[in-house]
């Protein structure tokens, strides 16, 4: 992608009567708003569709489209939105841009049973992905090849992300700007937007236990201590007695109230922990690792690698403060690197620097 400060183009495809009134409103939250002052680039958004003019959604909005489905072809990021004919394969037209814009390189995310529209092109072939749980058994008997997650809030594929159902949305679209622009610009976006700044792809969709009970507000206490203490070493054990449980009733509680192991949330928080430091400070990588918990510079440099696809050092010359262009350039950086960001519902072991498994 072109390093000038042309505004990256951003299209969100739109089909009549079948198109998420949801999936556009997160878009346009994200894409549609000068942000440059929270670090993003400028953007070119719009809808298309394969005949412009006025659609409706599928609540019945009437929506006014000006591009068809050529403007793929310069597109930088590609959107879809859920569809609803999933027995019905979307137009060749539409799936022939889509294919183009992939191989020209732009990047392509689905939202809920979008993931459909991208399958029926062949983008899933061989990857793993993500759509809205209900239909998550759906997406897999058509399309064999493709590897359905039903659990995950959204799977990075490095230039195809998808998402899962409704508010997952939110959550796939933050993690691309933390990914391309840095933790500093998805915080200051999702804190305009009234949102948690991060939620991992491993969630799960659905929680269990929709209604939080007593043990989860004193569980949010324990968890606000671990993210004020990630240079101690911190076990289930740990955390379980500040919980004022047993261990074994700690992780079971953990997990339907996140839906996530304490393991990998630890590593997750200690990861977004070092991504702040490594963009607003200037200590060093192996001062970083302790404050954050991984103990060694090798322990950061491994997780680091593992789950962001780049060393500290590469990402902190990308993201620094104050000193990374508005522009373009950051776009490419995880392009060419299948499962960059992290892939949704990876539970790691016991990992360098972690002390002992939480």
């Amino acid at each position: 992608m072109s390093t000038s400060d042309r505004p990256l183009v951003v299209s969100l495809v739109v089909t009549d009567g079948i198109v998420g009134s949801f999936g556009i409103g997160v878009a346009a939250e994200v894409f549609g708003y000068d942000r440059r002052e929270m670090g993003l680039p400028r953007f070119d958004f719009a809808l298309v569709s394969q005949r412009p003019g006025v659609l409706r959604s599928d609540t019945g909005l009437a929506m006014l489209v000006d591009h068809g489905l050529d403007r793929l072809a310069v597109s930088d990021i590609v959107l879809i939105t859920a569809w609803e004919q999933l027995d019905q394969q979307p137009p060749a037209e539409l799936l022939d841009a889509l294919r183009a814009a992939h191989s020209r390189g732009a990047m392509v995310v689905s939202h809920c049973t979008g993931a459909f529209v991208l399958a029926w092109a062949g983008l899933l072939d061989g990857q793993r992905a993500s759509t809205h749980w209900r239909y998550a058994g759906e997406l897999a008997a058509r399309f064999p090849r493709v590897q359905v997650d039903p659990a995950v809030l959204y799977v990075d594929n490095g230039q195809v992300i998808t998402g899962a159902g409704t508010a997952s949305g939110i959550d796939a679209l933050l993690h691309l700007v933390r990914r391309e622009w840095g933790a500093a610009s998805a915080n200051a976006l999702a804190r305009e937007m009234v949102v948690p700044p991060h939620r991992d792809g491993g969630q799960a969709q659905f929680i269990d236990t929709p209604v939080a009970r007593v043990e989860d507000d004193l569980l949010g206490v324990v968890l606000e201590w671990a993210r004020a203490n990630l240079a101690e070493e911190i076990s289930v054990e740990l955390l379980a007695r500040r919980a004022l449980m047993s261990p074994r009733s700690f992780a079971r509680r953990f997990k339907a109230t996140t839906g996530t192991t304490p393991h990998a949330w630890l590593l997750a928080q200690r990861l977004a922990a070092a991504e702040a430091l490594l963009e607003n400070s200037d200590a060093p990588v192996e001062e970083i690792a302790r404050l954050v918990g991984f103990g060694t510079a090798a322990g950061l440099r491994e997780q680091f690698a593992r789950r962001r696809g780049v060393s500290p050092r590469a990402y902190r010359q990308t993201f620094r403060a104050g000193a990374r262009s508005v522009g373009t350039a950051s776009v490419q950086l995880h392009r060419d690197r299948p499962g960059a960001g992290g892939v949704g519902g990876d539970e790691p072991g016991v990992e360098a620097g972690l002390g002992q498994p939480a």
